[in-house]
């Protein structure tokens, strides 16, 4: 009998924020609890520090290089809803093999893979047309600028435009004015002062605008409410995960519950607000716990416990930039691992990883393998009796024979390791060695210097002049060194070049297996286009979204 799947994924949830992986003062015993009954992972990684690119890693199997949701440019995400990028209808996901074997199909949260290409209604990129057969969420990602209150994240994103530099060209042509140039430099202190209101219009409007047209809910492919009310969004969506477990309790199914949280903006339904130690944003990680509760109590009552494979997770690590507009801390915590969400640090990609299922999997079993959220492809394909597709690479491993104990080691030799479209990483576990070797070819420029984030930017990018290249690659032992504190040298490794150079060759060998495909985070199709602009009510510039 096949097994159903119910495959949770919290945003942006650091690893050091659970107490089954060491944390003592934030309370989350149901994940505690699924950790205890089943197996933890505690090398497992998410294929890309980013929302957008991890989620098409974890969906398909494959680097999201493969898929062209990776970008080249400053955006590693999508950030409103009337762009045209997105998931490409070519790429094959676990849901939509599982609904050609039968399996009734639901997504309830985050997509963050595209919605639309050539007008509102085609809906290409839409997770119906990637196998949900139920979607409950939105198609966008949660933001400070979709809750009142919380500021935007767009003020942060336009800080590194030279301001001051405008401003004193603009001073300077006044002053050459002044001293009697006056129509050349007239001409071009209009023009320069033109420009400079221009773009702060512009992005007052975007500011203003944004929660309405990008911040809305949807049930299957119609608006049901936009902007979305936060409050009690968490509990309804649990609400919608319970109806359709009860709805296809005597079916195979697979759902995918992707939380909105703990994203910011952070929102907490009335009745877990005050309840942690650690503000708002502990709140919402209990009330993340209390879903995954419901989630369990559920199966438990429908007497599907030991028939369905439980699996959580985070997209990538905590996005250690987020401090509220009232300076309080909003990101989780990266435990002993250096830095968080943007960066290939440990920090920023090493996630939690438990898989639960009574009978088939051990109960308190730890590994510390490397594995992938991409592993999940396989695992879930071969479990419900389907083929793994022959036509494409497929990066993922089944993970059951891990899991089980039938082997004690992962098939993960290589790994590599993405910022954006950009080759950051490469990660070697030898055979028949402890050793577990991450070399890094650059790294980003913190800001201050002292810490581990971009607090300049909001986030870190991946491309020059925000990054340090290393030549040679800035090498780490994990296995005797996980928070990556001292890089190695051949002072201190003497087998550091043909280390080294065993991974740059496995580096480039990778690279070239890489067919090029369109990329869907271009500048083109970032820009909003009206014409795919849902709305819900017939208000402002279309009527529907369907």
């Amino acid at each position: 009998v096949t097994p159903s799947f119910v495959l949770m994924m919290v945003d942006d949830l650091g690893i050091g924020d659970l107490g089954c992986y060491g944390n003592t003062t934030l309370k989350t015993p149901n994940i505690d609890r699924l950790a205890q009954d089943g197996v933890k992972l505690t090398q497992h990684l998410a294929a890309s520090p980013l929302c957008t690119p991890s989620r098409a890693a974890f969906l398909t199997g494959r680097y999201p290089i493969r898929s062209g949701m990776a970008s080249y440019g400053h955006v590693g995400v999508f950030i409103i809803s009337a762009a045209s990028g997105g998931l490409p209808r070519e790429e094959i996901t676990f849901a939509r093999i599982l609904k050609d074997q039968g399996y009734k199909t639901a997504l309830i949260g985050k997509w963050h893979q595209g919605l639309s290409c050539e007008h509102r209604g085609d809906h290409c990129h839409h997770p119906r047309v990637h196998g949900f057969d139920h979607f409950y969420g939105i198609p966008m990602t949660n933001l400070r600028d979709c809750q009142p209150g919380h500021g935007s994240i767009f003020y942060a994103a336009f800080a590194h435009v030279p301001y001051g530099k405008l401003l004193a060209t603009l001073g300077g042509l006044v002053a050459l004015h002044t001293a009697g140039a006056r129509v050349a430099a007239r001409r071009l202190a209009t023009g320069l002062a033109a420009l400079l209101l221009a773009m702060a219009g512009l992005l007052c409007v975007f500011i203003l605008t944004f929660a309405d047209l990008n911040c809305f809910l949807m049930r299957g492919e119609e608006v049901v409410e936009q902007p979305y009310v936060a409050e009690n969004l968490t509990q309804r969506m649990t609400g919608e995960a319970v109806e359709f477990l009860e709805r296809n309790s005597d079916v195979p199914f697979l759902l995918f519950f992707s939380f909105l949280q703990v994203h910011t903006g952070l929102f907490a339904s009335p009745r877990f607000r005050g309840k942690s130690r650690h503000g708002l944003y502990g709140d919402v990680v209990t009330e993340v716990d209390w879903c995954v509760g419901q989630i369990m109590k559920t199966l438990e009552r429908l007497e599907l416990k030991e028939k369905t494979l439980v699996y959580l997770t985070s997209d990538q690590g905590p996005h250690l930039e987020e401090i509220s507009v009232h300076g309080e801390v909003h990101h989780g915590y990266s435990g002993i691992y250096r830095a968080g969400k943007s960066t290939n640090w440990e920090g920023g990609i090493r996630v939690p990883g438990i898989f639960h299922w009574p009978g088939k999997l051990p109960a308190g079993k730890v590994i510390d393998e490397p594995t992938s959220n991409m592993d999940l492809f396989p695992s879930v394909v071969n479990l419900a009796g389907a083929s793994i597709p022959s036509d494409r690479k497929i990066d993922g491993h089944d993970l059951m024979p891990l899991l089980q104990g039938r082997v004690v080691r992962s098939d993960h030799e290589f790994m590599f390791h993405y910022c954006n479209a950009n080759l950051n990483a490469v990660r070697w576990h030898p055979a028949n060695s402890t050793s577990l070797w991450k070399a890094l070819f650059f790294t980003p420029n913190f800001y201050p210097e002292n810490t581990t984030g971009c607090f300049h930017m909001h986030i870190c990018h991946c491309i020059d002049p925000f990054i340090t290249h290393h030549d040679p690659p800035l090498l780490f032992d994990l296995s005797k060194d996980p928070s990556e504190s001292k890089p190695l040298s051949p002072a201190t490794e003497p087998n550091f070049h043909s280390i080294v150079g065993v991974m740059v060759d496995a580096a480039k060998a990778h690279e070239q297996g890489v067919e090029p495909v369109p990329e869907q985070l271009t500048l083109q199709h970032h820009l909003w286009k009206p014409w795919l602009q849902c709305w819900q009510g017939g208000q402002y510039l279309v009527q529907t979204c369907a």
